[in-house]
């Protein structure tokens, strides 16, 4: 039982994943991904097939999982400082990418028709507490 592995995280991309897997081989858990490869050849599939999973031996699991909860999910400056809401002050602020405007569409449709990675994305961060959607200056 105890050369069993268990899924105890998933990612949309690879890149995501191969930090994380670094970062656990540091401590000394085995570390193993499902699905990346084919996540690499085609991103579009990645909602469809659950992603990258990132799989430890159950016996590290725990340990694994308490270091996952101890990296810092959400967004910092380019100085390291976490980016905070300007309407609540939530430090819980995401990227996250938005089609607003005619030039993010056409690439967007561009990409979808293709099988390829869009070439222009507009940015903005949102608060998970108050909702509030706004850029850097």
């Amino acid at each position: 039982m105890g050369d069993r592995f268990k899924t105890i995280a998933r990612f949309q991309y690879s890149s995501e994943a191969q930090i994380i897997k670094g970062r656990l081989e540091a401590e000394g858990i085995e570390v193993f991904l499902s699905d990346n490869l084919t996540i690499d050849t085609d991103p579009l599939v990645s909602n469809a097939i659950g992603g990258v999973k990132l799989k430890v031996l159950s016996r590290q699991a725990l340990k694994a999982q308490h270091i996952l909860d101890s990296i810092e999910k959400y967004s910092i400056d380019d100085e390291g400082h976490t980016i905070n809401c300007p309407n609540c002050k939530s430090e819980k602020v995401e990227l996250f990418s938005t089609i607003k405007d005619a030039k993010s569409l056409f690439w967007f449709i561009f990409g979808f028709l293709f099988s390829s990675l869009p070439f222009y994305t507009k940015h903005k961060y949102k608060c998970e507490d108050c909702k509030t959607e706004f850029d850097l200056k």
